[in-house]
């Protein structure tokens, strides 16, 4: 038992890094993405949805998509590793309506559970999305987790919701006008 109190201890003391994504991370970062989504989203969504067999491999394609297809080449990603293993991704891109008041949308941010608290998200967030950006994101609710760490990094609910895969989220902003954003 104390054996494993200390490989637990000596995993958590890696600081990881933050990199942008490459086309040999795909299959790391799907199944990050997939596990996340179990970790996240259990009793939120079917579990059909989250145990599905082909969960990874159309993860997968979706990754070399957004890696390798010039229609996604105004996005931005990124990785966080530990060891060489990956345990977080991270993408936004420009925002998806014309009109809207904000620079970027963040796509997507997933950390292992067991890597929450080490730094990850943070770098994360920093990596896909300029601090004089205005931002925007959709995040499940209740996610009292993740929302707070939203709040933390300046984003601020902005009354709007929608229903995503049977998952209820809210609209969180951050606009930093002051900064030269829109």
């Amino acid at each position: 038992m104390l054996a494993y109190a200390l490989v637990v201890t000596s995993h958590r003391t890696t600081t990881p890094t933050v990199r942008p994504a490459r086309i040999e991370d795909v299959e790391q970062m799907a199944q990050v993405i997939v596990t996340c989504w179990q970790e996240t989203y259990r009793g939120l969504m079917a579990d059909a949805v989250l145990d599905d067999p082909d969960f990874v491999s159309r993860r997968e394609r979706f990754w070399t998509a957004a890696l390798t297809d010039p229609r996604f080449s105004a996005n931005r990603v990124a990785v966080a590793d530990r060891d060489g293993q990956l345990i977080g991704v991270a993408m936004s891109g420009p925002a998806l309506d014309t009109a809207a008041a904000w620079d970027r949308q963040l796509y997507v941010l997933y950390v292992y559970a067991a890597d929450h608290g080490s730094g990850a998200g943070s770098m994360l967030l920093d990596a896909v999305v300029d601090p004089t950006e205005s931002v925007a994101l959709w995040v499940a609710d209740p996610n009292p987790r993740a929302q707070a760490f939203y709040r933390k990094h300046g984003f601020i609910p902005d009354g709007t919701t929608q229903v995503d895969d049977g998952v209820r989220e809210i609209r969180m902003v951050r606009n930093n006008l002051r900064l030269g954003s829109r």
